[in-house]
């Protein structure tokens, strides 16, 4: 009974609530239930999703220490290697850090003590001589194998200890782009490679000539740098370079230092004696040195001109004008369209690849060779090419 009269006089008490207060009530025994319901989850896909992107957005602000991280797609290298789309002429984003990129071929490293001392001596002049200002990183990509990309992540923390700057590391898979490359360099090989034909492990030779066809659009401007070099300078220094190139140049390059196209071209020059062809500096063309290299990736994507000159059909005739077999790669073709069109390539000052070879003084050469070794002015990178020593500090 007394139940029944508790009811009635509840009833009634609600009755008398305006319809607005019945909704407030009705809102907060939904909410109560919500609260028993979802939080008996222990996760949920708003939650995670919330949790995942803040976990990304630490590690994304962390990145003042290496990222030895492996990138052997460049589909992918957005992610991995700190890549963003470049708005200045060295590549900085909006509210991004500005990064510089800088390539070197590592393979067959760990077969060889001889290349593993070399390595060391330009990382640890590298890092010794850089600066760069706290929004920038350098980005090192190293063209490598297996198991030279193991030897890398272990000995370049050590190598760069001295570093004040920023660094990511990306290690690229030798043949991956190898595999890339082939089709694009195949028909230039036999005109520029040591042995008879087109070999599909020389293609990576090449990868200089038509890396702004197989790397992302975002990356707009590289370095690339042979690892028998000594720095004496900071590298960021010659990425200022990019600043000075024409509207035509695609490539920033340094002359070749010896006579080694005054030979290649013995034919050329025999049948053509008051060409400049092979001719020692300043007023001759001796042809470029591949051991430093500005790629402008952008302006090679949208020069027509550089990419018909890769075309098979320009490459013969060129070779077959020329008369030209070499057997360096990427440096050969470079040197011979250079020889008609210099306009794609602006001249890098001679200590910014200062070669230290001196072969062709005692084969043949000995009476012009100072003509094209000299070089005047500071030096900043010193190249030990065929295996010459760098001097000491």
């Amino acid at each position: 009974m007394s139940i029944l009269r508790l009811f009635s006089v509840t009833m009634g008490r609600i009755s008398t609530f305006r319809s607005y207060q019945i909704v407030l009530l009705l809102a907060a025994a939904m909410a109560v239930m919500a609260f028993y319901y979802f939080g008996s989850e222990k996760q949920n896909f708003s939650s995670t999703t919330k949790r995942i992107k803040q976990t990304q957005a630490s590690h994304n602000s962390n990145r003042n220490d290496a990222d030895l991280s492996v990138d052997t797609r460049s589909v992918h290298h957005e992610e991995k290697t700190g890549i963003r789309h470049e708005q200045n002429v060295l590549g900085k984003g909006p509210d991004e850090k500005q990064r510089y990129h800088a390539l070197m071929m590592f393979t067959k490293i760990d077969r060889s003590t001889n290349l593993q001392s070399k390595f060391e001596v330009a990382m640890r002049s590298m890092a010794k001589h850089g600066h760069f200002l706290e929004d920038e990183v350098l980005v090192l990509h190293y063209i490598s194998d297996a198991a030279s990309k193991e030897l890398g992540m272990r000995i370049l923390p050590e190598l760069l200890i001295e570093a004040t700057f920023q660094y990511e590391v990306v290690f690229h898979d030798v043949g991956d782009l190898t595999e890339k490359l082939f089709p694009i360099v195949e028909a230039m090989q036999k005109h520029f490679s040591a042995g008879s034909g087109a070999y599909y492990s020389d293609a990576i030779f090449f990868l200089s000539v038509a890396m702004h066809r197989i790397m992302p659009a975002e990356m707009k401007r590289i370095v690339q740098l042979d690892l028998d070099l000594k720095y004496k300078s900071n590298i960021r220094d010659l990425f200022q370079e990019f600043r000075h190139f024409s509207p035509e140049a695609v490539i920033g390059i340094v002359r070749e230092m010896q006579p080694v196209y005054r030979h290649t071209f013995w034919q050329y020059r025999k049948e053509n004696p008051k060409s400049r062809v092979g001719e020692p500096p300043p007023n001759g063309l001796p042809g470029f040195n591949s051991g430093v290299m500005l790629l402008n990736l952008e302006a090679m994507r949208h020069s027509a001109l550089y990419n018909k000159l890769l075309e098979p059909e320009r490459v013969a005739h060129l070779a077959e004008q020329y008369h030209f077999r070499g057997h360096l790669g990427d440096q050969d073709f470079f040197t011979m369209i250079g020889m008609e069109h210099t306009e794609l390539f602006h001249q890098l000052a001679c200590g910014w690849n200062r070669q230290l070879c001196t072969w062709w003084r005692d084969h043949g050469y000995g009476d012009v060779f100072q003509l094209y070794y000299q070089c005047d002015g500071p030096v900043y990178i010193y190249h030990g090419n065929c295996n010459t020593a760098v001097p000491d500090d």
